[in-house]
């Protein structure tokens, strides 16, 4: 009797902790699967019209939308290429990050777990031209929780977007707000090319791997790890 007891027990709390954590976190990955298709079709209306006014101003600048798979699509403008890409799995965040200690999160600790889409920026020349060494650059993460609340996390540029979680109910016009301001931020950050010392000696294999000469490094993304917090 007592085993039995024991093992009901043991099985009432897994049930119990899968209605509290999968649930939650299966509501979240449906939540942000849907904003992510919407965020795709927002950026491929966003990029065809810059390319309709900018076709009279330089048809030479190319501005298109590739939709990659379900879980990444690509904006590209001039020489920049945007990496807009859906984690599969939610994530939470250490006890000390700032999300922790929002009256939001602290009165249901659901709120605390998000699905993420994340931005990179990196050179169109890169893709096109398979420069597997060449880097990308984080430009922001959208975090979205189970009440379609979210949070932006980034660069200095966007960190300003919407700070509060509390207040942050997610909508058309800010995914479109999202994407426009991680363009711009894009365009408004130029590569800077390397301290000649850097460039002075390569290897056969960086020749071969057609990095002759270093690409730079785009210095207004550089952000602190905890910068956030």
């Amino acid at each position: 009797m007592k085993k039995k007891q024991v093992k009901e027990d043991k099985t009432e709390a897994i049930v119990s902790a899968l209605k509290y954590k999968a649930s939650t976190k299966q509501l979240i990955y449906r939540n942000t699967m849907e904003i992510f298709s919407r965020m795709k079709a927002i950026a491929e209306e966003v990029t065809d019209e810059l390319a309709a006014r900018f076709a009279a101003i330089d048809p030479h600048v190319i501005i298109e939308y590739s939709d990659k798979n379900q879980f990444e699509f690509h904006v590209k403008f001039s020489g920049d290429l945007l990496v807009f890409t859906m984690h599969s799995n939610v994530i939470t965040f250490p006890p000390d990050h700032i999300l922790y200690k929002n009256e939001y999160c602290q009165e249901d600790s659901r709120r605390i777990f998000f699905g993420h889409i994340m931005v990179y920026n990196f050179m169109a020349d890169s893709i096109k031209y398979n420069r597997l060494h060449d880097p990308g650059y984080f430009v922001a993460r959208l975090l979205l929780n189970f009440e379609n609340h979210f949070y932006v996390e980034g660069v200095k540029q966007l960190n300003f977007l919407h700070p509060d979680v509390a207040t942050n109910i997610i909508a058309e016009d800010i995914l479109k707000l999202f994407i426009e301001s991680a363009m711009l931020l894009a365009i408004e950050t130029d590569l800077q090319a390397p301290p000649l010392q850097e460039i002075m000696v390569i290897s056969l294999q960086e020749k071969t791997d057609n990095m002759m000469v270093h690409g730079g490094e785009k210095v207004g993304f550089k952000m602190k790890a905890g910068q956030n917090r």
